[in-house]
């Protein structure tokens, strides 16, 4: 009894060892990098934060999914337990997205794109005008809407859900459509299906992520490119009033079809820049932000980062530019938030997120909350780009690499596949393939490695895993997997 009680506390001895590493008190996790914040929601506000707003004042502005607009005092003490919530606006229709312009504050709501100012100085929305309500809504659950903030040419963009998962009952339900600063409404693409936000990349350019469902194989962010048609044809229907603004009705696509089979026949389809593999990366994209806060929250400036409401996370996702369209690749970032992850808000403070298992459950068990993701200024060894190259993948890391770990071909495991494109709800991954790693080159400087690979597939995701890297100081990779959708091999 005596031996085995030693053997015992030896084994555990060594599993304790073997998980120190230097500078943590055990093997480093998300929180070591990205401490989490949560807020204390007073009771008697229902929150599900639809959209978050830092407002000029340094008051946080948080629109709720029940149609109320709160004003929180002092959003970035830590902890903030004690901090003034104070209404704003109330009595407004599903507010999910509000954005500050001036004196006012823009809404969308399912109805309309509303703006709303305190003119009396009390703390209060008094003046409410409608900028623009030229779509319509039938009264189903589905009929959400999500809007930008303004881009450089001040117009707002917004995306309008589909009636239900398959049809549009009501004009510009499943399109895209800007609202300029006098009010006018631009058609501007068609073919969504039911979007969880939208927000512009560090070059202006305007993305949304769309869900699973028919003619969405997996969740995915697609780039609103004007005139697109973004793959689902329920809406076709209203190219008959847009009087020609974005051209002429595409072609049909074909069911049980592949995305780039049918993206070569219908010049105006636009392929998802970046599939989020069901279950793996989450099942409810939802919001999007982009940091664009000069390293204040870490070393992915650029990049865009993307919620998943069932899985209560924050997704990373690296874009570049192959033959002019937009692909890359996603990676894990952030779990454990209180609710379903769906606003999110990037400051110079922090990401703030905001989250509802209404509807739909979600791994946080909170019915709604609010937290304030922040930086520790630690490094996380992590995959910071991945790009496409014609013969493989260059893959940049946030620290040194450990040179003998990286150029091992066996430190590495990759797979391809695809998604069915079709009318019916969602895909089955299909037409897997294992390609080979043939060389993995590390650069002079240890921060980059050329993988050599035999067998791209174009039009699939390639899911990459990494698990034998080790950084120059023998850490581990935080997250080592990376999901890189394919959609065009680049010439050079």
């Amino acid at each position: 009894m005596i031996r085995t009680i030693h053997a015992t506390l030896l084994a555990v001895a060594l599993v304790v060892t073997l998980n120190v590493v230097p500078g943590f008190a055990q093997t480093p996790t998300e929180a070591d990098y990205y401490r989490l914040i949560p807020f204390d929601i007073p009771a008697h506000i229902n929150l599900e934060a639809g959209g978050i707003e830092l407002m000029p004042d340094g008051k946080l502005a948080v629109s709720t999914r029940r149609g109320d607009i709160y004003m929180i005092d002092e959003p970035v003490v830590d902890p903030p337990t004690n901090v003034r919530w104070t209404p704003f606006a109330k009595g407004l229709h599903e507010v999910l997205g509000i954005h500050a312009v001036g004196d006012w504050l823009y809404a969308i709501q399912r109805c309309e794109l509303t703006r709303l100012k305190d003119e009396d100085g009390d703390g209060k929305a008094d003046l409410f005008e409608t900028v623009n309500d030229d779509w319509e809504i039938t009264g189903d659950y589905h009929e959400y809407a999500f809007a930008s903030p303004p881009d450089a040419e001040g117009n707002i963009w917004v995306v309008l859900c589909l009636t239900g998962s398959f049809d549009s009952n009501a004009p510009y339900r499943g399109w895209c459509v800007r609202i300029t600063p006098d009010g006018k409404l631009l058609p501007t693409c068609s073919g969504i299906r039911s979007p969880g936000g939208i927000a512009m990349n560090e070059a202006g350019d305007m993305f949304y992520t769309d869900n699973q469902g028919p003619w969405n194989g997996t969740c995915s962010l697609k780039h609103l490119r004007p005139g697109s048609f973004q793959g689902h044809p329920g809406g076709y229907k209203w190219y008959d009033i847009t009087d020609g603004a974005i051209g002429s009705r595409p072609k049909e696509p074909q069911s049980e079809s592949r995305m780039m089979v049918e993206a070569k026949k219908i010049p105006e389809l636009e392929p998802p820049a970046v599939y989020f593999p069901y279950q793996k990366m989450g099942q409810s994209a939802s919001g999007i932000a982009c940091d664009t806060t000069g390293g204040k929250f870490g070393p992915f400036e650029g990049q865009l980062f993307v919620g998943d409401q069932t899985h209560s996370t924050v997704m990373r996702v690296f874009l570049e530019q192959v033959n002019g369209h937009y692909q890359g690749a996603c990676f894990p970032f952030r779990a454990g938030f209180g609710s379903g992850s769906l606003s999110l808000k990037m400051t110079d403070h922090g990401l703030f997120v905001g989250g509802t298992n209404r509807g739909w459950g979600s791994r946080g068990n909170k019915p709604y909350s609010l937290d304030r993701l922040a930086w520790t200024g630690k490094v996380p060894f992590e995959i910071h780009e991945m790009r496409a190259k014609p013969n493989g993948f260059e893959l940049t890391f946030t620290h040194e690499v450990d040179a003998k770990s990286a150029a091992d071909a066996a430190s590495y495991e990759l797979q391809t596949y695809a998604y069915i494109y079709q009318a019916s709800y969602g895909s089955p991954e299909v037409d897997h393939t294992k390609p080979t790693i043939t060389q993995a080159e590390v650069a002079a400087d240890n921060r980059s490695v050329r993988l050599y690979i035999d067998g791209l597939q174009e039009g699939h995701v390639h899911e990459l895993h990494m698990a034998g890297i080790r950084s120059s100081d023998d850490l581990q990779l935080l997250h080592d997997v990376g999901y890189y959708t394919l959609n065009y091999i680049p010439a050079e």
